[in-house]
Formats: C-alpha cells, sequence, structure tokens
C-alpha cells in the first residue's frame, strides 16, 4: 500500500481497479489544515489525463504490473506486434499504448511490455537506441557556429536534430528519453 506522502511522478497506483501513473505532481500545505497532494494521473489503459488533489493519510493499492522482455517484430495498420523473447507469445499493442517509443522502434528491438491483470498496456524502450540517418543535409564546410544543429531523418521516419557533421547513411545513438542525438558510433 501506497500513501499520499508517497506520491511522486511516475509513480504507479491502482484507483478503483484501474492502474494509474503519476504525471504531474505538487505538494501543498495551506496555512492551516490537511496538507494537500495536486497529481495529474495518467490511466495506464485508456491514456485519458486529468487532475486529482488527494489529502495526506490517502492511501493506495500498488497495482499488480509486470514487465516481460519482448521483440518489436511488425507494424500492421495502427498496431505494433511484440513476442515474448522466453515463451514466443505473440502481444498486439496499439498506437496510443506505445505513444512516442513509436519513433524509435524498429524491428528486432528488445524492449519491456508492461503489463497489467495479464493484458499489455504499454512498453519501456531501452534508455539508447541505434538508428541509421536515411537523411540529411550535407555539411558545408566552415559552417562551424557553436552549437549550430540540422535536422536528420531516422531510419524509422523520424526528425532529429543532430550536429552539421553527421551524414546520410551514419548510424548514431538516441536517448530515448529525451529523444535527442547521443553520438555517432562507429560502424
Amino acid at each position: 500500500m501506497y500513501e499520499s506522502s508517497d506520491l511522486r511522478k511516475g509513480l504507479k497506483i491502482e484507483i478503483d481497479g484501474e492502474p494509474y501513473a503519476v504525471v504531474q505532481f505538487s505538494f501543498v500545505k495551506p496555512g492551516k489544515g490537511q496538507a494537500l497532494y495536486k497529481c495529474k494521473l495518467k490511466n495506464m489503459v485508456t491514456g485519458a489525463q486529468f487532475d486529482r488533489t488527494f489529502r495526506s493519510g490517502d492511501k493506495f493499492k500498488e497495482p499488480n504490473l509486470e514487465e516481460h522482455e519482448m521483440e518489436y517484430l511488425y507494424q500492421e495498420g495502427t498496431n505494433y506486434c511484440f513476442m515474448n523473447t522466453s515463451t514466443y507469445e505473440q502481444e498486439l499493442l496499439t498506437e496510443n499504448q506505445v505513444d512516442e517509443a513509436k519513433y524509435f522502434l524498429k524491428e528486432n528491438t528488445i524492449c519491456n511490455v508492461l503489463f497489467f491483470e495479464s493484458k499489455a498496456i504499454g512498453l519501456s524502450l531501452p534508455n539508447f537506441v541505434e538508428l541509421r540517418i536515411v537523411e540529411a543535409e550535407p555539411w558545408a564546410k566552415g559552417d562551424t557556429a557553436a552549437g549550430s544543429t540540422k535536422p536528420a531523418k531516422l531510419e524509422t521516419g523520424h526528425i532529429i536534430q543532430v550536429p552539421p557533421f553527421i551524414e546520410e547513411g551514419e548510424l548514431v545513438r538516441i536517448d530515448t528519453r529525451t529523444g535527442e542525438y547521443v553520438e555517432r558510433v562507429k560502424g
């Protein structure tokens, strides 16, 4: 069981039989009376978000969540197919459940799929992925303004900002938590 004093960004709690993730959190202590915990919650099954205020002393159940290592196989319409690497069972996740991870998913990527009561509800990618640049403007020598970047298209179709020396066809490492370029990968 969690108490309201345990609330923080990223915590997963169960309310009325549904799993929720705390997206934003703030603590308010009025002049008199109980402390208040203002949260923005995201339903992990439907994706709906709403604001909710809790009082100190409120209690929450820990949701029955499991993570399984799965391999991304393919996209079929708006669904993404993943295979459990130990049992070979396949699960489909919707575009909403995959969310922004779709920008960094390529076939055979190993990730963790989150399950609530044996139903797949979301996924988390490795912190870093390596993707190939398929489109980038050529680098003009002498174009070395400090902090300059240029847009480049990844093999997944997503566009990120990269340093000017990165060229088409190069492999780059991307931080999936921020969606930013980290470094060039020597192939």
